[in-house]
């Protein structure tokens, strides 16, 4: 044998067992396309794309905890220091449709009080649709006309009901002009007890909705609304009218209430205050009365500290003075300090409170 036919020979064998092994040879499977989470920004910050989905979704919250001495609600209250921690989660989402953008607003809460006592609610379940809103939300007596102070204990002289059920439409001109209507549950109200035996008994029985309606405007920094709510309860009811202002270096508001009938309370004019407060078959005295006024300030003093004053009085002789300071010394975290002074003329009896809150929102 030549040395060319051991050449050839031995190139055909290793040619064998070359594509042997090749039949034999393990290919990779070629990787899955990612899908990345897509940014949904046209509903505000937060919202992403469920994946596979044309639903929005934002998911936030909240963790708080604060020390409370004394309560602001109770000028019989001697229990010293109270520490109370929540944690809440909110859920919202949205879907764009030929009427506008399909929402839903959930908000779920975590409480735990002193002395092992906890809480758990489902605060806010409601959803919106053209202007329309369905389900479980602030009454709009509250929600529309803007509450009563950016202070905690802003509603020791009560100004109305929360967390009811609830249909609503609200109108938007788009020129500074807004009105809103709303049905509302007359029998879901988050504490019966701010109404009164009478309320409560006749409650059982009744099936009629409250009403709600209000109108605003705005322009620049000014802006009014009036809102009033009918009790079908009690029926009676009150109205509030507030004038909000923005100085730029200050913001102020002004708020009014009327009540229909200053002798009971209802679920427009009712009372947040201990039992304490009122003489013995009295309840209308932890009530407005006839009437009730709120007003206050908001004084911006750099981009990290806001120092905030909340004055209210009403027609039963009830006054509240709470001031408090925002400080935020990193973005999303809250520690607040506020003291609240309460006067009762129907106990004769005055009380000092303070809180101290952490909060970390997201």
């Amino acid at each position: 044998m030549n040395i060319k036919s051991l050449l050839l020979g031995s190139a055909a064998a290793l040619a064998a067992v070359s594509g042997a092994h090749a039949a034999d040879a393990i290919v990779a499977a070629e990787p899955e396309p990612l899908e990345y989470v897509r940014i949904c920004d046209a509903y505000g910050a937060g919202y992403f794309f469920i994946p596979g989905t044309e639903t929005c979704l934002k998911i936030g919250g909240m963790v708080r905890t604060e020390g409370k001495w004394y309560d602001a609600y109770n000028p019989n209250s001697h229990n010293g220091t109270l520490w109370h921690t929540r944690a809440q989660l909110s859920v919202d989402t949205a879907t764009d449709t030929e009427y506008g953008p399909l929402k839903t607003n959930t908000v779920y809460r975590f409480d735990w009080n002193d002395g092992n006592a906890t809480a758990t609610k489902l605060l806010w379940a409601n959803i919106s649709l053209g202007g329309f809103l369905v389900g479980k939300q602030d009454s709009q007596y509250n929600l529309y006309a803007g509450y009563a102070g950016d202070v905690i204990n802003d509603d020791v002289i009560y100004d109305g009901p929360y967390e009811l059920n609830q249909i609503t439409y609200n109108y938007d001109a788009g020129n500074g002009f807004t009105a809103v209507v709303s049905v509302e549950d007359s029998n879901s109200a988050s504490d019966s007890s701010s109404y009164g035996g009478a309320w409560v008994q006749a409650k059982a029985n009744h099936y009629a909705p409250n009403v709600v309606a209000g109108v605003g405007y705005k322009a620049g920094g000014f802006g009014f609304k009036v809102v009033g709510g009918y009790d079908s309860i009690v029926e009676e009811g009150a109205i509030k009218a507030r004038i909000d202002a923005d100085f730029g270096a200050f913001t102020a508001f002004l708020m009014g209430g009327y009540n229909t009938d200053g002798s009971k309370l209802n679920q427009y004019a009712g009372s947040n205050l201990n039992a304490s407060a009122c003489p013995a078959g009295r309840g209308d005295l932890c009530g407005w009365g006839d009437w009730a006024v709120w007003g206050g300030v908001g004084v911006p003093i750099n981009d990290k500290l806001k120092w905030n004053l909340q004055l209210a009085y009403t027609d039963s002789k009830i006054f509240e003075a709470t001031t408090n300071v925002k400080w935020n010394p990193v973005k999303n975290l809250l520690i607040e300090p506020e003291v609240t002074y309460t006067n009762f003329d129907s106990v004769n009896q005055d009380q000092w409170a303070g809180i101290l809150r952490f909060q970390r929102s997201f």
